[in-house]
């Protein structure tokens, strides 16, 4: 089976400046002009903008939700805590592991 998804691009004049955005299923996805703008910042400068918007959606107390994959993954992580609790390490175990695991 395949499902067939419909695109619509529509434009937007905006005073002198134009606007596109991508709807999907009648809803706005992207302002492709913000994508742009974003994508000719340097990596430093993009990391920077995620982090500024990623800080503001935590401010307004959202978060996206979670996947069904996600939610199932922290379901079996709390079944084998609730079956093993003292089946654990300490963060700083963990955190050295990690940090020897990419070389630092």
């Amino acid at each position: 089976n395949t499902i067939k998804i419909s695109v619509t691009i529509m434009k937007a004049i905006n005073r002198s400046s134009q606007y596109f955005l991508i709807y999907f299923s009648g809803l706005p996805i992207m302002n492709t002009q913000l994508l742009q703008q974003a994508t000719a910042l340097n990596i430093d400068e993009q990391l920077e903008l995620v982090e500024a918007i990623w800080d503001n959606i935590v401010s307004h107390d959202a978060a996206p939700a979670l996947t069904a994959a996600q939610k199932v993954e922290l379901d079996s992580r709390l079944t084998d805590y609730l079956a093993n609790p003292g089946d654990v390490m300490p963060w700083g175990e963990v955190k050295a592991a990690a940090l020897t695991r990419i070389g630092q």
